[in-house]
């Protein structure tokens, strides 16, 4: 018969609770299993953040790239926006900098599909790997056209 936890129940509260314990130091209550498998899914979190962002970066660099006549502010604004964003993610988690590469590889094709969603694009027809070192994909500049 499986027992129903505080970690089942109320998630909140056992996060609550194990801040207590660990402040207490009375290490033989803290609940090791689950707060090892909640670690480790923060950890895993941060680089879905990095993925996520460099994602929609990738899709709006090849909008930009690849169909300069529809370019836009608000095209201009999410790349500026993520490139931020990134920045600031890296500077808080410089860990994840020996992860860029393969998350870059992983999140150009989060890229390609939003071409396809947003555009008369065929992501087919684009570059299957990305085309933009990490210096274009960060310090190129995009100019908005007034």
């Amino acid at each position: 018969m499986q027992t129903t936890t505080l970690y089942d129940q109320d998630f909140y509260a056992w996060t609550q609770r194990q801040i207590e314990l660990l402040q207490a130091q009375q290490w033989n209550q803290v609940d090791i299993e689950n707060l090892i498998e909640e670690l480790d899914s923060l950890g895993k979190q941060q680089r879905q953040e990095l993925r996520n962002r460099l994602g929609v970066l990738l899709g709006h660099l090849l909008k930009w790239h690849y169909q300069p006549e529809a370019r836009s502010k608000s095209w201009f604004y999410t790349i500026k926006e993520q490139r931020e964003r990134i920045h600031d993610h890296l500077a808080e988690n410089p860990s994840l900098k020996p992860y860029l590469p393969s998350a870059i590889t992983k999140a150009y094709q989060d890229g390609l599909n939003l071409v396809g969603r947003e555009t008369p694009l065929d992501p087919r027809q684009l570059p299957q790997s990305c085309p933009f070192s990490e210096a274009e994909i960060f310090n190129q500049p995009v100019e908005l056209e007034e």
